[in-house]
């Protein structure tokens, strides 16, 4: 199991409706990219960390660990903005404003990304997706999502396996022994991945599968008031940012 679900799995906010997350984590997804970025995106990125750090009792260390990917993403993409190809300057220069416009576009992205990982970290996949069905999402689309999040996690943990087996070989010694670890490590989980699926495809028609996959799910109902804080939180966000963009320079 990854970290995110692992730590969605064991949240304070494990039974609660998804939609109610939904409300706040996307709610301040939108907010980060539809307010302006100083001082909107600003202000939804402390609020998105300070719920995840907070209510919500997510470790800083496991937030960090899958925030410093789209992290990383939010940087690079922001740092293009800071040249320009072409021009009377040369091929490849300095853009104008371009520092600014960067660090506009790494907070609306950054606090983006905290609002979708407070839904990640809250929500684990085995309840929201076949609520889905409920929502107007064809049940077919719903049973192959679920299909491959499980098996997504079976063909991790045969990768695993695989490469503690060839460490046990010495099979990462060197540059061209790491080469033939990996050749022999993907040709192996990918007739592994097809024997699974055989498998898992026998087993269905063996019980009766009809083309709709029945699982229980945990029963929760959408609590009214929490999700009527969080529009009260979301509306104050909008309300504070557009004084503090008049009082701001």
């Amino acid at each position: 199991m990854l970290p995110i679900d692992a730590a969605a799995h064991s949240s304070r906010w494990r039974r609660r409706h998804p939609v109610d997350k939904a409300v706040l984590g996307l709610g301040l997804t939108v907010l980060a990219i539809s307010l302006p970025p100083w001082p909107g995106a600003a202000l939804v990125l402390v609020t998105a960390l300070a719920v995840l750090l907070g209510p919500a009792g997510v470790p800083a260390r496991r937030l960090w660990r899958a925030y410093r990917v789209p992290l990383g993403f939010c940087v690079t993409g922001a740092a293009t903005l800071l040249v320009q190809v072409g021009g009377p300057e040369g091929f490849v220069s300095l853009a104008d404003d371009g520092g600014l416009r960067a660090g506009e576009l790494l907070l609306r992205t950054s606090a983006a990304s905290l609002g979708v990982l407070l839904f990640a970290f809250t929500t684990p996949m085995s309840d929201l997706l076949p609520r889905l069905v409920k929502a107007g999402v064809p049940a077919p689309v719903v049973d192959v999502a679920l299909v491959t999040y499980r098996m997504s996690f079976l063909l991790l943990d045969s990768v695993r396996r695989i490469r503690e087996a060839q460490a046990a070989r010495l099979g990462h010694t060197g540059r061209a022994a790491e080469w033939r670890s990996l050749a022999g490590l993907g040709a192996t989980a990918f007739v592994r991945a097809f024997d699974r699926a055989t498998r898992l495809q026998a087993g269905l028609a063996g019980r009766g599968y009809d083309g709709t996959l029945r699982v229980l799910v945990p029963r929760a109902r959408v609590s009214v008031p929490f999700t009527a804080a969080s529009c009260v939180l979301l509306a104050a966000l909008v309300a504070l940012t557009l004084v503090l963009e008049k009082a701001l320079p």
